[in-house]
């Protein structure tokens, strides 16, 4: 041991736990390997200078007939064993990082809080040489009428204990506690913090989560249940209304295919007839999106089936319309047409029937007509390096051929019935006719295709491969140096 040390142990402890101290700061939380081996090296260090110079802790201190150098040393035994409190909960904490990660972190705290007391005790046993037994009475007594006074807080402690073991939510998962839905992002002594989608805090105590129904939205992980209520007509025939709700489910890609969505009946009034759509998407950010997805193809089939919800405005259609002339009403690129051109329109416009799985217009193939979608589910397929992929879905209202109707180029996708779908087919002749004399309609198609030609070559293009930076590491790990 240098001389130095030897010849002034107390300052050099002293100082040992200034630079611990320096050293914890100093060093980054990403350096949480290194802060851990800086603290049992400082702490090794700082038990050589005091058992070499007679510090022992497990002993009364020395120096009785000098009453500073007595208490100096009392107070650094004392300190050692609050030191080696402070590092050996440092190390299990560590230990439990690894095993647990933060969901063991009230457990963290407990645990260090009794190495706190027992290390209290022990350096009232050993160093001051108190009866702890006495103590411990003395102690015990307290803790009753503390107890009795914090009731409530112990309750929530405790709680959080049985919280952090049964683990029924955990960091960044999505809960509701009793109707009070958002993200967790912290769990502590006291309370559980939930971050709502409003973006507000909601403080729950733990003693509440325990009691309370737990709803875990983010278990398991791979799959996120959504449910959409809609309100038909009483008049409305259960099937009819089923089998339109099923085809938007399946015109909806974000719902997963297992678990399969599902249409259920869920209660009849005198008002009206109330069905749900519930399924699941893969994540939960798609939720949101997906629900208002899903009802817009909800309303689209209904309407296509003659069956209106409640919240919509019925009878926009005359009753004695034909399908083909509800169907131009309803279209978002046909709507704006005169009354007789919707009217000369429908008369020129024959229904066509696919069953499921059959082409509607294969890619490659010039079209020279025109499909609107009246009910159904169409799927379009693209191509990518040699192999189809389903690249979108398409309902009621949407029109098929634009790109030979208006350049007389070929389509950049097969068209197939997914469903059971029925069409209506309007020939160029007829067609062509109404783009010279109606511009609106001719560029709202024309934005059409540019918009689905975009989105066709978004999806087959191979995304642009980055460059990797070159330099001497990426060469030493080349060569598995």
């Amino acid at each position: 041991m240098p001389s130095f040390i030897a010849d002034h142990p107390m300052l050099c402890a002293v100082a040992l736990i200034f630079i611990d101290i320096a050293v914890w700061r100093l060093i980054s939380a990403d350096l949480a390997n290194w802060k851990l081996a800086a603290r049992l090296v400082i702490f090794a260090v700082f038990s050589v200078v005091l058992f070499n110079d007679g510090m022992n802790p497990m002993q009364t201190a020395p120096y009785a007939d000098d009453t500073t150098l007595h208490l100096a040393a009392t107070a650094l035994q004392i300190g050692w064993w609050l030191f080696a409190a402070r590092t050996l909960t440092v190390l299990l904490g560590a230990v439990m990082m690894q095993r647990v990660g933060h969901t063991g972190r009230l457990l963290q705290d407990l645990m260090g809080a009794v190495i706190f007391l027992i290390a209290i005790i022990a350096a009232m046993a050993y160093v001051l040489d108190l009866p702890v037994k006495g103590v411990l009475a003395t102690s015990g007594a307290v803790a009753i009428i503390v107890g009795l006074a914090l009731q409530s807080t112990l309750s929530d402690v405790f709680s959080g204990i049985v919280l952090n073991t049964t683990k029924p939510y955990q960091i960044d998962d999505w809960i509701s506690i009793d109707g009070t839905e958002g993200r967790v992002t912290d769990i502590d002594w006291r309370a559980t913090r939930l971050q709502t989608s409003q973006g507000s805090l909601a403080v729950i105590p733990n003693s509440l989560a325990a009691k309370a129904k737990i709803i875990n939205f983010s278990r398991p992980a791979d799959m996120f249940g959504l449910a959409v209520s809609l309100q038909v007509s009483p008049h409305a025939r259960p099937q009819t209304v089923i089998e339109a709700l099923e085809r938007a489910m399946q015109g909806c890609r974000p719902l997963l295919a297992q678990p399969a969505p599902s249409v259920a009946f869920k209660a009849s009034t005198s008002g009206g007839v109330e069905y749900e759509i519930s399924g699941f998407v893969p994540a939960m950010g798609l939720k949101r999106e997906t629900r208002n997805l899903l009802y817009d193809l909800a309303y689209r089939h209904l309407q296509a089936a003659g069956v209106g919800l409640l919240s919509a405005t019925e009878g926009s259609t005359p009753p004695a319309a034909s399908g083909a002339r509800a169907l131009l009403e309803r279209s978002s690129i046909f709507s704006t047409l005169r009354q007789e051109e919707k009217d000369t329109f429908s008369q020129n416009m024959t229904l066509h029937t696919y069953r499921a799985g059959e082409m509607i217009l294969a890619a490659g193939e010039v079209s020279d007509h025109l499909f609107i979608i009246e009910s159904g589910v169409v799927s379009v397929l693209l191509v990518k390096d040699g192999h189809k992929f389903e690249a979108g879905r398409m309902g009621p209202g949407e029109v098929i051929g634009e790109s030979g109707i208006l350049s007389e180029q070929a389509a950049l996708a097969d068209f197939s019935a997914k469903t059971y779908c029925t069409l209506y087919r309007i020939e160029n002749e007829y067609l062509k006719p109404c783009l010279d004399a109606r511009h609106d309609i001719g560029e709202a198609m024309k934005a059409l295709l540019d918009f689905r030609r975009h989105a066709a070559q978004a999806l087959t293009e191979d995304a642009p491969v980055v460059p990797v930076k070159k330099g001497f590491l990426q060469w030493l790990r080349k060569r598995g140096l």
